[in-house]
């Protein structure tokens, strides 16, 4: 038996909600990748929100070939609060596992700059940070000549549209050759290639649209779960920075950032656009209070990306440590427990829920005894599904 304590910023029961499927892996360590064209300043934001020296921000295209992996501590101040009422001696946060991957050049879809390995360390990946160059530089080389935050971003989504396409057209051609082989024409099988045949030749005539996939918004679960088997490229959320200037930047200057919203508006609708300077993070990155500076931009970009993949958080808390624990949006309180440890899954009972603005204005010492006594310490089934934050 197993009764759980857990704080939750929100959750709902199956039976007022059921949340649609997700675009993705299901899983609740999902990763993220650093994609846009060589040279715009990806490595070194990536040195910046890793706080290491991994990556390679060398000034000419390919300084980086393979992927670097780093794992980025996710800001909180709901477990910084949790972690002063409980009195715990440490605290631990969640993590999100980031990717440097090597710049992308226009033509990479037919393999131009090496274009095809580092399509597919995107593919690998299951969101996307997409760093567009703003800041005009002329000891920083760009690859096509001049700064145009647009052109970039529409050689970059052109490129993960047309090998997209090339995907499919390689799974229809397999597809149709097994149809043909099938002697039985009305078996379950036959009929499950039928309909992953006709969800593909949707996806392909919105990448045929310029469109990404994941911007058609009435796709059935059935259909995801056919898309989310090959792990498109454009299926994956994404979230625009926007590399201004230092100066730029801590002046507050938007006008290079308007045409990337118009572009985000038409091309990925409701993906997050955040104005960052790479260069002032990664100068912030050496000073102690990096992570505390007012006009640091890396904790709201952390946050947004977490959001993008629908991943949100419970918090266990005692003497001895508060922990931050990450699940994905929509899943049920014994698979959240597993996260902790599969035996908690396998013997799952029930769990003790406290929501966090039932804690977030009380001060140490905890008492359990009043939060109990005002009906705050709710006991939740399996059925929970946990949503929010």
């Amino acid at each position: 038996m197993l009764a759980l304590r857990y704080y939750s910023s929100k959750a709902t029961s199956e039976a007022s909600r059921v949340s649609r499927k997700l675009f993705g892996r299901p899983g609740n360590n999902l990763t993220s990748g650093i994609v846009g064209l060589a040279n715009v300043g990806k490595s070194t934001f990536f040195q910046a929100i890793t706080r290491s020296k991994l990556g390679n921000p060398a000034n000419y295209p390919f300084a980086t070939i393979q992927p670097e992996e780093a794992r980025v501590l996710v800001p909180n101040e709901r477990l910084d609060h949790l972690q002063k009422l409980y009195q715990s001696k440490r605290k631990i946060p969640s993590i999100l596992k980031i990717f440097d991957i090597a710049g992308l050049v226009r033509g990479a879809s037919d393999n131009k700059g090496l274009g095809n390995a580092f399509l597919a360390d995107i593919r690998a990946v299951d969101g996307i940070f997409q760093v567009v160059r703003t800041f005009k530089d002329p000891e920083v080389t760009h690859i096509e000549g001049n700064v145009d935050p647009v052109r970039d971003l529409t050689i970059v989504q052109d490129e993960l549209l047309l090998k997209d396409m090339e995907f499919i057209e390689n799974i229809q051609e397999k597809l149709t050759k097994q149809m043909k082989s099938r002697s039985r024409k009305n078996g379950q099988e036959y009929v499950d290639m039928e309909n992953e045949k006709e969800t593909l030749d949707k996806a392909y005539d919105i990448l045929i649209g310029g469109q990404r996939i994941i911007n058609k918004t009435d796709w059935t679960d059935s259909e995801i779960d056919i898309l989310n088997h090959h792990h498109f490229l454009s299926t994956k959320p994404s979230v625009f920075l926007a590399n201004m200037s230092k100066d730029e930047y801590l002046n507050g200057e938007k006008s290079s950032v308007e045409g990337i919203q118009d572009w985000v508006d038409e091309f990925a609708p409701g993906s997050p656009i955040i104005p960052f300077s790479a260069q002032y993070e990664w100068e912030l990155a050496d000073r102690e209070a990096a992570v505390s500076a007012q006009k640091s931009a890396l904790p709201r970009i952390i946050r947004q990306m977490r959001q993008a993949l629908h991943l949100i958080s419970y918090f266990t808390c005692g003497p001895i440590e508060c922990r931050q624990w990450t699940v994905r949006q929509g899943t049920m309180c014994p698979q959240a427990a597993g996260v902790i440890h599969t035996d908690f899954e396998n013997t799952f009972i029930n769990a003790e829920l406290i929501k966090y603005k039932d804690v977030a204005e009380l001060q140490p010492p905890f008492e359990e005894k009043m939060l109990r006594a005002k009906g705050k310490i709710h006991r939740v089934g399996k059925k929970l599904r946990g949503r929010g934050q």
